[in-house]
């Protein structure tokens, strides 16, 4: 890997050379990384992360403003604790700077000591019982599928382990692996949480992507581990799309079954319904599933899943998130004014619209689109196609303005600030955003 020597006590100066007209350089981009992350790892908990800080630090929370975090808490749902980790890995491969394997280690701690007893994460863990140099202590908790949220704890644990060695770190993947295992249900599907606590969050659900993520998951599990277990497991989770595929001719998929294997309700704005959304992550599942295994018996849902999309938009590229089984008309819900299915889009509260994606593209093209080139042929899984180094410098000079924006907001602290806050979410995606530029570059 590439090494750089970095001139710490000069990186502001190095920083504020990049905005003088000049694309900026791999040495000025380095210096913004490199003080960015050395003010967010000085506010991490025990090596992790919450959503939202305030520029005082005195105040921490969740995913939102509504969700006060304890002093020992740490954030896990996305873009929390697993997703620094990420980036920090991803600045670790492009520079070689073994500054931020270090902190992706810490990270990895962090989540292996937040950890539940049964395997799994919620939103948010507490590692304030983590003592350096000890095996975990795991506490009883439950764990969540939801927004990928177990599974995007392990899948950064894994990527991990490809890169150091750690005793602690294969105990912790292995007993979260089992977790995928032994929480899938004998039909295939997974529930939104687990163990079992009643209500909706028992269901099958796909919403959020749950089920799908689950799938990726075992998958890329399997590629690493090579156990069969965790083949099986991916497969059967495909079985269970098959299975819960709604009959003709709305031959889609809901947001979440019931035990019968009905669309069910679940919060009080989430109507049961036929979701495009889902259907076409479940398009897209159904093919990988297809390219690892050739079998084609994962392809054979998807032609009439698609007929039914084709059937369903409300627009150019538009389709409502939920169809009526039975009818197909678009429905809605309204959590001011809950229990209730809702046909008309322009009566259902301004919050309502604002706060979820009643409406939208989805990806459905696009997953059409997959679908139709790997059956077509012309899909090769295994080659990734390789960019030129004009292309490269092209990408590169496109992303250069919004490189320099983000170099330029760093403050005098190595803060990037919104609102009057500091958001993990934003460090995330400004650090690949740099990382990405330097990828092209390097």
């Amino acid at each position: 890997m590439k090494k750089y020597i970095f001139l710490v006590p000069a990186l502001y100066v190095i920083i504020q050379g990049a905005f003088a007209g000049e694309k900026p350089s791999v040495q000025q981009v380095q210096a913004a990384m490199m003080r960015a992350t050395a003010y967010f790892r000085s506010i991490a908990t025990h090596g992790g992360y919450v959503g939202i800080y305030s520029l005082d630090l005195k105040q921490r929370y969740g995913e939102g403003l509504y969700e006060p975090a304890k002093a020992n808490q740490i954030w896990v749902q996305p873009p929390g604790t697993p997703s620094v980790g990420e980036v920090y890995l991803r600045a670790f491969k492009v520079t070689g700077d073994s500054m931020y394997l270090k902190a992706s280690v810490d990270v990895a701690r962090a989540l292996a000591w937040g950890q539940s007893k049964a395997g799994g994460w919620e939103h948010l863990a507490d590692v304030g019982h983590m003592k350096k140099g000890d095996k975990p202590v795991r506490k009883e908790g439950r764990c969540s599928f939801d927004d990928d949220m177990t599974q995007g704890a392990l899948s950064f644990l894994m990527d991990l382990d490809q890169m150091v060695d750690e005793a602690w770190l294969d105990e912790a993947i292995d007993v979260g692996l089992q977790f995928m295992v032994t929480s899938q249900f004998d039909n295939g599907g997974w529930s939104q949480w687990y163990p079992l606590i009643g209500g909706y969050h028992d269901y099958y659900t796909f919403n959020d992507g749950a089920i799908n993520d689950c799938i990726k998951l075992m998958l890329k599990a399997y590629k690493i581990y090579g156990k069969e277990e965790y083949l099986n497991s991916a497969k059967r989770g495909g079985d269970f799309i098959i299975l819960s595929q709604l009959p003709a001719p709305q031959s889609g998929w809901a947001q979440q079954y019931n035990h019968d294997l009905k669309p069910a309700w679940a919060r009080t704005f989430e109507p049961p319904g036929v979701c495009s959304l889902v259907t076409a992550n479940n398009i897209r599942t159904l093919v990988d599933l297809y390219l690892f295994t050739k079998d084609e018996k994962y392809l054979k849902p998807i032609p009439k899943a698609i007929a039914w999309l084709e059937k369903s938009k409300i627009g150019d590229n538009l389709w409502a998130r939920l169809y009526e089984v039975g009818t197909n008309k678009p429905i809605y819900g309204d959590r001011e004014d809950g229990n209730k299915i809702h046909y008309d889009y322009a009566k259902i509260s301004e919050y309502e619209r604002k706060s979820y994606s009643w409406q939208g593209s989805f990806g459905v093209k696009q997953a059409i689109a997959y679908y139709k080139k790997v059956i077509s042929g012309k899909y090769d899984p295994g080659r990734k196609p390789e960019l030129t180094q004009a292309q490269r410098l092209q990408k590169a000079e496109g992303l250069s303005p919004q490189v320099k924006k983000v170099m330029a907001a760093l403050d005098d602290r190595g803060r990037w600030v919104r609102d009057g806050k500091i958001h993990t979410a934003d460090y995330v995606k400004n650090m690949n955003l740099l990382c990405e530029y330097l990828e092209l570059v390097s």
